[in-house]
C-alpha cells in the first residue's frame, strides 16, 4: 500500500476509559435519543433544533458555548428540543483541516491519537452539564470511541450516497438525518433514507453481520450547487418521494447552512436566520407542513462570522469562540433566533 506509518494509535478502549460517562449522564443520553425519536414519530411535537459550532475547535471555546447554550435551553425546553453540534470531523470539498479529531491544533501536524482524546474529552464534558449532543458521522472507523455519546447523527451531502455510510446509518440506535448531495437532488437524499431505513449485511469488527435497519433515519435538506432547497416546493417534492418508498416516520430537518445559506455565490451567517424566517412564514401559510418538517439545524459559535488558518501569522488565529470552517450566527443572534422559534412554536400548537 502506498502508506508511510506515522505512529500507532493507543487502544480506544485506554482513551474511553480515562474520559467515562457518569451513570447519570448514561441515562440522559439513552432519555435525549428518545425524544428525538418522539420528535420524529410526531408524538412530540416540539421543534428539533440541531445548532452549535460549525466544528467543535477550540475544545475551550466549545465549553463556553455549552455553559451558555445549557440555561437557554432550558427555558425553552417545552417548545424545543436542542441539540448541540459537537462536530469533531469535517469533510471538505478538496483539501484542507479535517477537524479536531484528526488534528486537535490546527497550526500542528495531524495526531489521530490526540485528536481522540482531545475530543472525548470534550464531549464527555458537554453530555455533563446536561445537554444533547451531535456529530457528523464523517471516518466511520473511529465510531466506537464516540458513538454512545451521541443523541443524533448527520450524514453529510459528500457521504449520502456511499454505500458504507449508508449501512453504517442503517446500523445506529439514535436518529440519523441523511443530507442531500451537494447537486441539491430531493430524490437522492430519499433514496439515501430509504438505504438506511432497511437493513444490510456488513463487516463490523471482524463478523459478517446484518444491521436492522433505522427506522429513525431522515431527510436534511441543505441546498446545492444549483441553489437552495427549502421552498414549499422542494418540500412537497421530499414528501412525494417519501410517500412513494413508504418511509417510515416521514421527517425533514432544514439544515440553514451550507447551499441554503448562499445568495449570489456568497456564505454569509445572517442567511441562515433570513431562511429560518422564510420558512416559518410558510408554515403560518401550509401549518400541515410541519407534520413533516420537524425542525431546523443551524450553525452558531460565541462570535459571528468565520476566519481563515494562517499558519504563517498563527498569533491572529482568534481562539475565543470564531469559527475556522463555515461562517457562524454569534452568540446574541442564536439567543434570539431559539426564542424566536420558541415564541413561534407556542403560537401555532
Amino acid at each position: 500500500m502506498n502508506v508511510r506509518i506515522v505512529r500507532k494509535l493507543p487502544p480506544l478502549e485506554e482513551i474511553i476509559g480515562k474520559h467515562v460517562l457518569s451513570k447519570k449522564a448514561e441515562k440522559q443520553v439513552a432519555k435525549d435519543i428518545q425524544e428525538v425519536k418522539d420528535i420524529l414519530e410526531g408524538k412530540d411535537k416540539r421543534f428539533l433544533v440541531i445548532v452549535g459550532p460549525c466544528s467543535a475547535w477550540p475544545k475551550e471555546a466549545v465549553i463556553e458555548y455549552a455553559k451558555k447554550l445549557k440555561p437557554l435551553t432550558d427555558k425553552v425546553k417545552d417548545r424545543l428540543k436542542i441539540v448541540m453540534r459537537v462536530y469533531i470531523q469535517k469533510p471538505r470539498t478538496t483539501t484542507g483541516w479535517t477537524g479536531p479529531v484528526n488534528q486537535p491544533d490546527p497550526l500542528r501536524p495531524s495526531n489521530i491519537g490526540e485528536g481522540a482524546k482531545y475530543c472525548r474529552e470534550m464531549m464527555v464534558k458537554v453530555i455533563e452539564m446536561g445537554l444533547p449532543i451531535a456529530d457528523e458521522a464523517l471516518f466511520t472507523h473511529n465510531a466506537k470511541g464516540f458513538l454512545e455519546l451521541l443523541s443524533w447523527v448527520a450524514i453529510g451531502a459528500r457521504s449520502t450516497e456511499d454505500q458504507e455510510h449508508r449501512i453504517f446509518a442503517s446500523s445506529l440506535d439514535c436518529a440519523v438525518g441523511l443530507k442531500n448531495p451537494t447537486s441539491g437532488s430531493v430524490e437522492i437524499g430519499v433514496n439515501s433514507v430509504v438505504a438506511a431505513q432497511y437493513p444490510h449485511t456488513a463487516v463490523f469488527d471482524g463478523y459478517e453481520v446484518q444491521t436492522s435497519g433505522n427506522p429513525h433515519a431522515h431527510l436534511i435538506l441543505r441546498g446545492g450547487s444549483q441553489g437552495t432547497n427549502y421552498s414549499q416546493k422542494h418540500i412537497e417534492e421530499a414528501i412525494g418521494y417519501m410517500e412513494r418508498h413508504n418511509i417510515k416516520h416521514p421527517s425533514i430537518i432544514i439544515d440553514t447552512s451550507h447551499d441554503n445559506s448562499r445568495i449570489n455565490g456568497i456564505k454569509h451567517e445572517e442567511n441562515q436566520a433570513k431562511v429560518i424566517r422564510e420558512v416559518l412564514q410558510m408554515f403560518k401559510k401550509k401549518p400541515e407542513l410541519m407534520q413533516t418538517v420537524k425542525g431546523f439545524m443551524f450553525e452558531s459559535f460565541l462570535k459571528a462570522g468565520a476566519q481563515k488558518i494562517d499558519s504563517k501569522a498563527p498569533e491572529k488565529l482568534d481562539k475565543g469562540g470564531l469559527s475556522i470552517t463555515d461562517p457562524c450566527l454569534g452568540w446574541e443572534q442564536t439567543e434570539e433566533l431559539l426564542f424566536e422559534l420558541a415564541e413561534f412554536k407556542k403560537k401555532m400548537t
